[in-house]
Order: structure tokens, then sequence, then C-alpha cells
């Protein structure tokens, strides 16, 4: 290339002069310069990666009494192993003292190991128990504010002179519990919940229970048309139960509890139902006094099992419910027990009246109130309605007893007592229920 810049005679055309070789060089030699510079900065990066890119504080550099404030703040919270319940604070925000894990025992009391789970568990129930009285503490101040707008609301109502005597809404619990013993109606009949399986629940489904009981119980005392309450068998860690956590409420209701089984329940029952105090023979039983006497009772225990069908509930009858949630482990236990001891059996008309789009199981308290609701409205459909569950996707037949073969035949695949069971107690919309099954 030189060589023909420097001899135009070639035939061949030369640059205009050598300011565009010059040029041409230059920039050669500024494009080498900066390659050199560019792979001298890539081996300092290379050098600065090997190092750490940010170092971990060891201690925190601050010397002024809010900033160590702040970071011993910090530190209580970041390590929650290290708080104990001595420590000026150390609560949780329900105002009970802040066990850890590290204060729960890795062996139960056999000697046996426990798994993390289990111990985050027994951490869960021990902090519970541990604020217990906190939540008592706002409970009363719950109530205490809700007496005072309901004295506000009632002077101002007396003030304007419009109150009605009639209306609960501003009564206290007490009086509105008054009001309600007044208006419900003792009828000559019995249920009788048999509490005789706790053996064969775990701790989870004995909490539920005794939601369904206390559930039932109010259900019944409530009632327009109520029915003497029993619960037979009612010992060990259900009764535990009520007694500890649940504060023994169970001891102010008019209700009859006792260790024996439900056949000696049944027969203080049929007693007391003898007694002039027994109940009324009114609402669905009205005109039947006379008619049906103390001795024309029955004694049935209800199970999805049995052959029979209930068709109504009589009067000096008493209907045993089995008291049991074990998710269908234990299949026929009840039908079997009263089959053993040779109490008749029969299941709810669910078939008869309701198309279901799931199964039959049903907690305590919702057979309970299925029961009540009949001796209020007299219709198997309406109580239904008004009872099952909307997740159960019941739906009422046009014609009584449509599809019965089917449906006993399902609630036979169910499995055991697959009216007297169930999981937790589900909220009500009643009115809502009814119009879907209308």
């Amino acid at each position: 290339m030189v060589a023909e810049l420097a001899n135009p005679a070639n035939g061949k055309s030369a640059p205009h002069d050598w300011t565009e070789f010059i040029f041409l060089t230059t920039s050669l030699l500024q494009l080498a310069q900066l390659m050199l510079e560019m792979n001298g900065q890539w081996n300092m990066r290379m050098d600065e990666s090997e190092r750490p890119r940010k170092l971990q504080k060891t201690a925190h550099e601050m010397t002024s009494p809010a900033s160590e404030e702040l970071v011993s703040t910090a530190n209580s919270v970041s390590i929650p192993d290290e708080i104990t319940a001595e420590d000026p604070g150390a609560t949780q925000s329900n105002g009970a003292p802040n066990i850890t894990l590290q204060s729960i025992p890795e062996i139960d009391e056999n000697g046996q190991p426990l798994s993390k789970n289990q111990r985050k568990k027994l951490l869960k129930r021990e902090r519970w128990e541990a604020g217990k009285e906190w939540r008592k503490e706002k409970r009363k101040e719950k109530i205490t504010a809700k007496r005072e707008r309901q004295r506000a609301a009632k002077a101002q109502a007396a003030a304007r002179d419009e109150l009605d005597p009639k209306d609960t809404s501003l009564m206290s619990r007490t009086e509105r519990k008054k009001v309600e013993q007044q208006r419900s109606i003792l009828l000559p009949i019995t249920f009788v919940v048999d509490c005789n399986f706790d053996d064969l629940m775990i701790d989870k489904e004995r909490v539920s229970l005794g939601s369904q009981i206390t559930r039932s119980y109010s259900d019944n005392a409530k009632a327009p048309f109520r029915g003497h309450m029993f619960f037979s068998s009612f010992d060990k860690l259900l009764k535990e139960r009520f007694d500890t956590v649940l504060g023994k409420q169970y001891t102010r209701w008019r209700a009859t509890f006792m260790q024996e089984d439900y056949v000696v329940a049944a027969e203080k029952a049929k007693a007391q139902m003898r007694k002039p105090t027994g109940g009324k023979m009114m609402g669905i039983f009205t005109g039947k006094d006379g008619v049906v006497g103390p001795d024309d009772g029955e004694v049935i225990y209800l199970s999805s099992d049995s052959p029979n069908t209930l068709t109504e509930l009589k009067p000096y009858s008493t209907y045993i419910i089995g008291g049991l949630v074990d998710k269908n482990r234990h299949k026929g236990v009840c039908y079997k027990s009263a089959m053993e001891k040779g109490i008749k059996t029969a299941k709810l008309p669910i078939g008869d009246y309701m198309q279901m789009q799931s199964r039959y199981v049903l907690a305590t308290n919702h057979v309970i109130e299925i029961m009540i609701r009949w001796l209020e409205l007299g219709d198997w459909g309406k109580a239904f309605c008004m009872v099952l569950p909307k997740r159960k996707g019941g739906v009422l037949k046009d014609k009584p007893g449509e599809g019965e073969n089917q449906e006993e035949n399902k609630g036979a695949d169910d499995g055991d007592d697959a009216v007297t069971k169930g999981d937790t107690p589900a909220s009500k919309a009643m009115d809502q229920e009814a119009r879907s099954c209308s």
C-alpha cells in the first residue's frame, strides 16, 4: 500500500495526498491503544471481583443513646428465641408472655420424642392458654361498652316515648334471656347426646364436638318449642375441656349431664317428662293430650345405617344423637351400640324430601336443630331447608319420597351416622336457604 502511494505511475489512482494515509494510520494506533486500555480495565475488574461485594456488619457502630435503644429493640425482635417471660415487655399482642419454642419439651409424658410440628402445636396451645385472662378482660370491656350503648339508646327511646316493651334489641343480656325463656314453651320430648366416643376422637375433633354441644343447647333454649336435653357418658377428656377451657359454663345450663350411658338417661328423661313440669302439649302436639300418654313414648337412636325412617316426633319420646366427630373413620359404631342394647333406630327422612349434591354428614347440632324446627313448623322439607348448610347443595324435591331408594343407598355408602356427625358448625342464612329450597 505504501509502495502504491509512493509510485503513482503504476496506473492506479493514488490518494489525493498523504493526509488520508496519516489519518488512517493514526486511527489504527488510537484503536490499538483503546483496546489496550480496555484490557487493563478488565483485569482490574477481575481483581475487584475476587473481593466480597459487601462486608457483613459484625457490630453496630452507633454511638448515640437513641441509636443504642434502636439496636436493642431490633435485636429483641429479630431473635425471638432469646425473649423470656421475665423480660420487661416480652409479651405477645394479646398481652400474654411470649412463650418460645425452646420452652417446649422435646419429649412427651411417655418419653416419646416430639416432632417439630407437634412442638409447634403445643406452643400454639400454650400461647392461647396464656392469653386467656387478657381475652377475658377484653370481653368484659366489650360487654361494658355494649351495655352503655344500650342504656343510652334505651334512654333516648324512652325520652321520645318510642320504647317497645317487646323489643329485645335494647335489653341487657339477662333481660333478653328471661324474655326468650318466657316465650319458649317446653314440650314433653327429650334429646340425648351420646358422648361415649371420647376415645375415638383426636383433640381437634373433641374441640369441634364441644362447639356443637354448646350450639345444640343454645338452639334448643331459644327455640319457640324446646325439649329436655340430656348429655350421657359425659366424662373423660370432653368433660375436662368443659371444666377447664370452657370455664364450667355447662353447670348453669338447664340440661342434665351424667356419666351414665344413654339407656339410663332415657329412663331419667321418661320420669322427668311425667312430672307436672315435664312439658305442655302445645304446638305440634296440640290436640294429642289424652290421646298419647307417657307410656306411649319411644326411645330411638338416630343413625343413617338404620333401615327405618323417622316420619314424625312423638310426645314423651326420647331421641338419641351420637356425639361423634371422626371424619367417618369409625363406621357403624352408633348403630351397633344401639343394636347391642336393644334400642330402636331410625334415620331422618332427608332422602324423602331433599336431593343432595353431597354426603348426608351433618353436625350434631344440625340434627337437633332440624328436629327443633320440625316441632315449630311440622314440615320436614322446610326444616331441612332452614338448617342444612348451603355447601350441601340440597334441593327440595317436588314430591316427598321421590328417588327414595337412590338416596337411601347413597346414605348407606357414606357410612356411619351420616345424620349425626360433622366437622364444624356452618353459619346459617335461613332465609336464603329457604328461598333456595322453595
